[in-house]
């Protein structure tokens, strides 16, 4: 299978781990730098209200076949990988990894780790360079058995400082991270990402026109999903560009907002080595009031699965003046199925594919809208539009013993060189799915 062969592992000798000679159901792996996580990070532990710096000792770390230097605590961490003896299991499994700038991430029991959360993106995809805020130092509150982790972090960068308190919380089909954050502005901050989070994506059914792979897919991220404070569900499946794509949703008062990774089975993927079917969907929700903003996507051209080119954040409209905070909480669901809540009579968007038209460069789009309210007596209507090009086929399919409604329509670009597709079923004047959008380019 495509894809490099991972480092050799460098992790806490069995027993050696923080927290291992109790019996809390967590323990902490401290995290060597290297090659690719450079950036030194502080790790502390803190219990009875006493702040101890975790130490180095190199005795107490495995590491086949390498000589590991003589380092200090300050300069010897890149973050920590956190595991938890999941509800009803035996041993402790992975659970959470904080590591490289500001980024962290969290599995439900018996995942993979895939998309990456950012505590705080400052510029992403602006054309003044985007600038990286950094974890300077991590304080983990000692836990007790059944509770919850409490991480305490610090993140810099020029522009900014910025403090966070996250509560993390393992779970067998969900587990959650609770966030507090205050950003702290050194200069005016007129482009700050909150709630980030990023994943792969490198081909899927969508967009295989490009592609010789023998497996079916290759992502960790299926779409962007959206609950905007108006009340409408949005599906966006992602989609490798051959440029950068930036999109904005804008909205006031989000519900809600997240990558998500719907197919679930291994045929989906065909993958003997990544099971991108493992990798868990995240899914935000605002705490507090977000105000005025956009959900932004940035879809990133890629020729690796390994580039986590898919990029979703929440950017306030308003401007932080040199020398002002901001305060923001959200809840994060890591989850093995769709944590984006919908009502039963709201369909989802199961599956998007799309192929060659009937001629020319003409493109034919199929969307399978899944639920059982699709199947109750009353007609059902579609909503279809195109920004550019025009709508040349539209058909529909009934598969009630699935579930399913397939939409099947074909574009006709003409000269254009991209097009907003909106798609969305209505029953009357109720809203009956999901609105699917996309966008197409060649």
């Amino acid at each position: 299978m495509p894809g490099s062969r991972p480092p050799k592992p460098r992790r806490a000798r069995r027993g050696r781990a923080v927290w291992a000679d109790r019996n809390t159901g967590y323990v902490l792996e401290p995290l060597l730098r290297g090659s690719i996580f450079e950036t030194p990070v502080s790790l502390f532990v803190v219990e009875n209200g006493v702040v101890q710096p975790v130490g180095y000792d190199k005795s107490a770390i495995a590491a086949p076949g390498l000589d590991l230097p003589d380092l200090t605590a300050d300069t010897a961490f890149s973050g920590f990988r956190l595991r938890a003896r999941f509800d009803g299991a035996d041993g402790l499994s992975n659970f959470a990894l904080f590591q490289g700038a500001s980024f962290f991430r969290l599995v439900a029991e018996g995942q993979d780790f895939g998309i990456n959360a950012r505590a705080l993106a400052l510029r992403p995809a602006d054309s003044r360079g985007e600038e990286f805020p950094l974890f300077r130092a991590l304080f983990v509150e000692a836990p007790r058995a059944g509770q919850p982790v409490i991480v305490h972090a610090l993140a810099e960068s020029e522009s900014a400082t910025a403090a966070f308190k996250i509560t993390l919380t393992p779970g067998r089909d969900v587990s959650t991270a609770q966030i507090d954050g205050t950003v702290f502005a050194r200069a005016e901050l007129d482009h700050i990402g909150l709630g980030g989070m990023q994943g792969s994506y490198l081909f899927g059914p969508l967009d295989r026109n490009r592609v010789d792979d023998l497996r079916a897919a290759a992502f960790s991220v299926e779409g962007l999903a959206i609950h905007n404070g108006y009340g409408e569900p949005i599906w966006r499946p992602v989609h490798n560009p051959e440029a950068l794509q930036v999109s904005a949703f804008v909205d006031r008062g989000p519900k809600g907002f997240g990558l998500m990774q719907r197919a679930r089975a291994y045929d989906d993927f065909e993958d003997d080595r990544r099971h991108w079917e493992q990798r868990p969907s995240l899914w935000l929700e605002p705490l507090d009031d977000w105000n005025e903003g956009a959900v932004t996507l940035l879809e990133i051209p890629s020729d690796s699965e390994l580039n986590e080119n898919v990029f979703a954040y929440w950017r306030p409209k308003a401007k932080l003046g040199k020398g002002a905070e901001m305060r923001f909480q959200c809840r994060q669901h890591w989850s093995k199925g769709w944590p984006d809540p919908l009502p039963p009579e709201i369909a989802r968007v199961r599956d998007s594919r799309c192929g060659h038209g009937s001629t020319g460069n003409r493109r034919l789009f199929a969307v399978d809208f899944e639920g059982d309210a699709l199947f109750q007596p009353g007609d059902i209507d579609v909503d279809l539009g195109a920004s550019a090009g025009t709508i040349t086929r539209q058909e529909r399919f009934r598969y009630p013993d699935r579930k399913t409604l397939r939409i099947l329509f074909e574009l006709d670009p003409g000269s254009e060189r991209a097009s907003e597709l909106r798609l969305a079923l209505r029953r009357g004047q109720a809203r009956a799915s999901e609105t699917w959008l996309f966008r197409w380019t060649p």
